[in-house]
């Protein structure tokens, strides 16, 4: 199969109709052989009866219904696992991204070689509450992670099938998926200035909360990317060096009182230092082993309750 389509899906009924007439025109244009795989996030209006309403007319759509929302990172995360196509186009639901990008998007990953080509919506029709977070957490990524992109948010992107079988989103970390390539060794990542669109139907669903959870989010997932699977390298380490110091300063202390009787110990300043420096650093060193035994083991972080699937074997 040529091609995967993959499309989040929270409360657009209105736009679902005109997006997959979209899609389709443009695939047959270019012979492709496709599938369109829409991930309905828990909505609440007529999403739902709309993509069957699809799936009837068209045995290429298919679908995901979880039994409530758990966001766009889980139904990008479901959508990747039931993706059979050689290229995995990820588009938002609202008609902001335009398919007519699909066939570059493809020619980039088949003849480029890109493993990731990430639009960037340089002329944005976005409110300011989503425009400047979004420039913000575009600047700190690139320099943090040092993946020249402009736009890592953007929804539409184009992937190899094995980069989406190899990686896991969780979370909000879709705002990172470029990340998460890298640091599961895929590291030629395209860009490719697309058109946005002015939002036609619905509203935005997202704000500036962003600002803050988008923090956490790269905090995090830069954390697991270099220490997921050795945490004891950066808790050993730190534990190491505050257990170390009060040491040090505990025998000095103890060397000093020895030498000079008459200067007490323990109602010097020193001692509580030295004392506190000792307890934080075996804090850190037990948390590294306990980290170590249960890093990346925790059952149930990607297990969505799904209510429906309709073409999804």
């Amino acid at each position: 199969m040529d091609l995967s389509v993959i499309v989040p899906v929270f409360n657009e009924d209105e736009s679902l109709p005109e997006l997959c007439a979209w899609i389709v025109r443009v695939v047959k244009e270019n012979n492709f052989s496709y599938e369109i795989i829409f991930i309905d996030d828990g909505s609440t209006d007529n999403s739902w009866n709309a993509i069957e309403s699809l799936r009837s007319s068209n045995s290429n759509v298919k679908a995901i219904k979880f039994q409530r929302n758990y966001g766009k990172s889980a139904a990008l995360n479901e959508g990747f696992r039931a993706a059979h196509g050689d290229v995995v186009i990820t588009m938002d639901a609202d008609m902001q991204d335009s398919p007519d990008e699909i066939p570059e998007l493809r020619r980039m990953v088949i003849e480029g070689n890109y493993d990731i080509v990430s639009g960037w919506k340089k002329v944005r029709h976005d409110p300011i509450t989503k425009t400047i977070p979004s420039k913000f957490f575009n600047w700190v990524t690139s320099k943090v992670s040092k993946i020249k992109l402009h736009d890592f948010n953007c929804g539409l992107k184009a992937y190899k099938l094995k980069v989406v079988k190899s990686i896991e989103v969780y979370g909000e970390m879709h705002r990172y998926i470029p990340l998460l390539a890298k640091w599961s060794g895929f590291k030629k990542i395209g860009e490719k200035v697309v058109v946005h669109n002015a939002r036609k139907y619905g509203k935005s669903k997202f704000g500036t909360g962003r600002l803050i959870t988008g923090g956490l989010d790269l905090a995090s997932i830069l954390f697991v990317g270099k220490y997921g699977k050795r945490p004891m390298h950066l808790f050993g380490t730190w534990g190491s060096f505050f257990f170390l110091i009060g040491f040090v300063m505990s025998i000095y202390l103890i060397i000093t009182r020895l030498m000079h009787p008459e200067i007490g110990l323990s109602n010097r300043p020193p001692f509580y230092i030295a004392l506190t420096a000792m307890i934080i650093g075996s804090q850190l060193f037990l948390t590294g082993f306990v980290a170590e035994l249960i890093s990346r083991n925790a059952p149930g972080r990607n297990s969505y309750l799904i209510e429906k699937k309709v073409g999804i074997d």
